[in-house]
C-alpha cells in the first residue's frame, strides 16, 4: 500500500485527555477491491462508483450551469470588444486625417517585415492545426522522423519536411538570437537593481543636498533685495492655448524681488489668435506690475533650442546670473526660486538644479496613471541616484534652474537635435559642471492623455538621444573627463538605457516569444518570460506604491510600447525622415488647486480692472481690446478621430495567433502572456487606452 503521511499524530500523543471510548459499528459500509499487479492499486478509480442517479444529475447540472457562465462571460466579453471595434470604426467614416503621417507609417521598413510574418505565421499555423487534427507529430523538440512507407500522402511529407528543416536551420538562429537578447536583458535588468539599491541608500541614510542657513536672512532690511540675485524666468511655449494662461499666472506669482526677477513668455506659435491671446496675458500680468516680456521669432527655426537660443541672444540677458525655465504646461510654486537657487551659493562647480514634476491628471485615466509609475521611477530612482552618485544626469527641459555662465561655456542652445536639453546637459558635464536634482521640490505639470500624444512625445524622447549619440560620441572620446565618465556616459546612459532597453523589449517579447511557438526547440524559458519582467516590473512600480493594482497591465502596456520605442531608436540611430521631427504634446489644461482657488477670486475682476484700465495707457488699452475680440472668436475644439495604429494591430494579430498556437502544444504561461499581450495590442491599435484627441 501507498505509505500514509498522516502527521497529526506525532502531537495527538502528548495531548489526549479523558477516558477513551470504544464505538462498534454495525454493518459496516465498506468494499473489498481485487488487486492482481502493484499498479492496479494506483488506476484511478471511477467516479460514477458510489453516487446515485440523483447525485449524478445534479453534478452535471451544476458542471452545465459553470459552464454556461463561462460562455456567457466570453461572449460578453467578445460582445463589448467588437461593439467598441465597431464604434470606433464607424466614428473614423468621413473624418479627415493627417495625411502625411500616413504616409510616413506606411512607408516604413518595419511595418512591411511584420506583415509579411504575419501571413506566414498564419500559414505555418493553419498547416500545423491540419497536422494536429490529424494526430501527426505535434510540437516535440526531439523529433523522430516516419519511414517514408509509414507516411500517409505527401501533406504528411511536407511536414516532417518542415519538422527537418525547422530543428536544423530555423531554431539555431531563433536561439541565437534570443540568447543574445537574454543576455541585454540581464544585463539591464542588473543596473536597475543596481540603481534600486542607490535608492534605497539614500532612503535609509537620508541623503539630499541641503542648504546652509538661510541665504537670504540680514540684518540691513532694507538692502535685502540686494542680496538675492538677478534670475531670468523663459517660458518656451508653441500654440499652447489650452495652458498658456495658468503656466504664466503661476510663474508671475513666484515670490522674489521685482527688480531682480524678468519673466520671458517665448511665444513660438503660428496661429494669430492664439499670439493674440497670449500678448493679452502677458499685458495683464505687465499692468499689474509684473517685470514681464513677450517675444516672438520671426523666423522660427531649431524648434524649442532656436526658441532658447534667441531669447539668450538678448543684451539685457547679461545682466542676469540664473535662468529658470518652464514649459507651457509647468506651474511653480512661488517659493520655487527660494528652494532651489540657494543651493547655487559657495558652490561655484554646480551648473543646473532640477526639480521634480509633479502631474495633475496623473489619476484621469489607465494611460495616465500607467506614465505616473515611469516618471517616478525615472525621477526618484533614476535622476536621483545618478544626481547623489555621479552629480550628472539629463536635464528635463523644464523645471530647473541653470546658471548662466555655464550655458555660455558649454556652448549654448543647439538646433542639432529635438532633445536640447540632454545636448545642453551632456556638454555642460563634458565642461565639468556638476548638476544637483531635488526630489522634495515639485512642479506641477501634465502627461498626455491621449495615446496618439503620449505616441509621438515617445517617439521624440527615444529618437533624439539616438541622433544626439551619433553626434557626441567624438566630443566624448576626446574629452578631458576621466574614463570613468566616459564609460557611463557611452556604456550606461546612451547605450544601455537608450538603445539597448528598447531593442531588446520589443525583439525578445514581440518577435522571438511568438516565434518560439511555431519553432518549440527555440522556447524560451518560463523566468524570462514572467519571473524576471514581473520582478523588474515590481521594482518600477516601488516608487508610486498606489499604483501597484496596475502591475500587470504596466508589464503588457510596457511591451506594446516597445513598438514605437524601437522605431524611434532606429529612426535616430540610422537619421532616418522622423528623426529631426518634433511635434508639440497636445495638452488638456487641466488646472490644480491653487488654479481653482484663483478661480474664486475672479468674482471681483471687473472692479480691478476698471482700476487698471483709467491707468493705462492707449495702446495697453487697444491691446485689451484686440485680446477679448480674439478670444470671443477663437474657434471652439474640433473633435477629431482617433487613429488605427497598424503595426500595434499586425502585432496584435501576430501575438494573438501564436496563442493559439501555444494553447495546441499546451504552452501553459506561455499562452496566458500572449493571450493577454495579444489582446493589449489590440486595444492599443484600435485606441482604445487614453482620452479622445481632440
Amino acid at each position: 500500500m501507498a505509505p500514509r503521511l498522516d502527521f497529526s499524530n506525532w502531537w495527538i500523543k502528548d495531548t489526549q485527555k479523558g477516558t477513551p471510548l470504544v464505538v462498534k459499528m454495525e454493518n459496516p459500509t465498506f468494499s473489498v477491491v481485487e488487486i492482481n499487479s502493484a499498479d492496479a492499486a494506483f488506476r484511478p478509480v471511477e467516479k460514477s462508483r458510489g453516487k446515485n442517479a440523483k447525485q449524478v444529475t445534479w453534478v452535471l447540472l451544476l458542471k452545465a450551469h459553470h459552464a454556461v457562465g463561462c460562455v456567457t462571460w466570453v461572449a460578453t466579453v467578445l460582445w463589448t470588444l467588437l461593439g467598441a471595434i465597431k464604434k470606433r470604426l464607424i466614428h473614423r467614416q468621413g473624418v479627415t486625417v493627417e495625411n502625411e503621417s500616413d504616409k510616413l507609417e506606411k512607408g516604413k521598413l518595419l511595418f512591411r517585415v511584420i506583415r509579411v510574418f504575419l501571413v506566414i505565421s498564419l500559414a505555418v499555423l493553419t498547416f500545423e492545426v491540419v497536422a494536429y487534427l490529424q494526430g501527426w507529430h505535434f510540437g516535440n523538440p526531439r523529433l523522430h522522423i516516419p519511414r517514408t512507407s509509414d507516411l500517409e500522402g505527401l501533406l504528411h511529407m511536407a511536414y516532417v519536411a518542415w519538422l527537418t528543416f525547422r530543428a536544423e536551420y530555423i531554431a539555431p538562429l531563433i536561439q541565437a538570437l534570443s540568447k543574445f537578447c537574454v543576455v541585454l536583458f540581464l544585463i539591464q535588468s542588473v543596473d536597475r537593481m543596481v540603481l534600486c539599491l542607490g535608492c534605497f541608500w539614500i532612503k535609509y541614510r537620508k541623503v539630499k543636498p541641503m542648504i546652509d542657513g538661510d541665504p537670504f536672512k540680514i540684518d540691513d532690511v532694507e538692502g535685502s533685495a540686494c542680496h538675492y540675485p538677478m534670475v531670468l524666468v523663459q517660458i518656451p511655449m508653441c500654440n499652447e492655448r489650452e495652458v498658456y494662461e495658468q503656466s504664466i499666472s503661476a510663474v508671475c506669482q513666484i515670490d522674489w524681488p521685482r527688480d531682480r526677477l524678468l519673466i520671458q513668455v517665448l511665444d513660438d506659435s503660428d496661429d494669430e489668435s492664439i499670439q493674440w491671446l497670449i500678448k493679452g496675458e502677458v499685458s495683464k500680468w505687465s499692468q499689474k506690475g509684473i517685470n514681464i516680456i513677450y517675444r516672438h521669432r520671426l523666423i522660427r527655426t531649431g524648434y524649442k533650442a532656436g526658441n532658447l537660443k534667441s531669447a539668450m541672444s538678448c543684451d539685457y540677458v547679461e545682466d542676469y546670473e540664473f535662468v529658470a525655465i518652464f514649459d507651457a504646461d509647468f506651474q511653480p510654486n512661488p517659493d520655487f526660486l527660494k528652494q532651489t537657487v540657494p543651493h547655487f551659493k559657495d558652490n561655484p562647480e554646480l551648473g543646473l538644479v532640477q526639480a521634480r514634476w509633479s502631474f495633475v491628471n496623473k489619476d484621469e485615466n489607465l494611460l495616465t496613471r500607467l506614465q505616473n509609475i515611469n516618471l517616478c521611477f525615472h525621477f526618484e530612482v533614476e535622476q536621483q541616484v545618478n544626481g547623489v552618485f555621479l552629480n550628472f544626469f539629463g536635464f528635463n527641459g523644464t523645471a530647473g534652474v541653470w546658471r548662466i555662465k555655464a550655458l555660455e561655456e558649454s556652448g549654448g542652445w543647439l538646433e542639432r537635435t529635438t532633445v536640447e536639453d540632454m545636448d545642453i546637459a551632456v556638454r555642460a558635464h563634458l565642461n565639468g559642471w556638476k548638476f544637483i536634482f531635488l526630489n522634495d521640490v515639485k512642479v506641477l505639470c501634465e502627461v498626455p492623455e491621449s495615446y496618439e500624444a503620449y505616441r509621438k512625445q515617445q517617439h521624440r524622447w527615444h529618437s533624439g538621444p539616438m541622433h544626439l549619440f551619433r553626434l557626441c560620441l567624438p566630443a566624448i572620446l576626446r574629452s578631458k573627463v576621466s574614463a570613468w565618465k566616459k564609460a557611463n556616459l557611452i556604456l550606461l546612459f546612451f547605450l544601455l538605457r537608450k538603445l539597448i532597453l528598447p531593442f531588446y523589449s520589443f525583439t525578445l517579447f514581440c518577435i522571438i516569444l511568438p516565434l518560439t511557438m511555431f519553432v518549440p526547440e527555440a522556447e524560451l524559458p518560463l523566468w524570462v518570460i514572467c519571473y524576471v519582467p514581473v520582478f523588474m516590473s515590481f521594482l518600477n512600480i516601488l516608487p508610486a506604491p498606489k499604483s501597484f493594482p496596475f502591475i500587470v497591465p504596466y508589464l503588457l502596456f510596457e511591451n506594446t510600447m516597445s513598438v514605437t520605442k524601437f522605431n524611434a531608436m532606429v529612426s535616430g540611430l540610422f537619421q532616418l525622415g522622423s528623426s529631426y521631427e518634433w511635434i508639440v504634446t497636445k495638452k488638456a489644461g487641466r488646472s490644480s488647486e491653487s488654479d481653482l482657488l484663483a478661480a474664486a477670486e475672479k468674482e471681483g475682476k471687473s472692479i480691478e480692472q476698471q482700476k487698471i484700465h483709467r491707468g493705462a495707457s492707449d495702446s495697453e488699452l487697444i491691446e485689451s481690446h484686440q485680446f477679448k475680440e480674439h478670444k470671443e472668436a477663437a474657434p471652439a475644439p474640433v473633435k477629431k478621430a482617433n487613429k488605427i495604429y497598424k503595426k500595434e494591430l499586425t502585432l496584435a494579430f501576430l501575438l494573438l495567433t501564436a496563442s493559439v498556437r501555444s494553447l495546441l502544444s499546451a504552452q501553459g504561461v506561455h499562452f496566458y502572456f500572449l493571450l493577454f499581450q495579444g489582446v493589449t495590442f489590440l486595444l492599443v491599435g484600435l485606441d482604445l487606452i487614453g482620452e479622445q484627441m481632440s
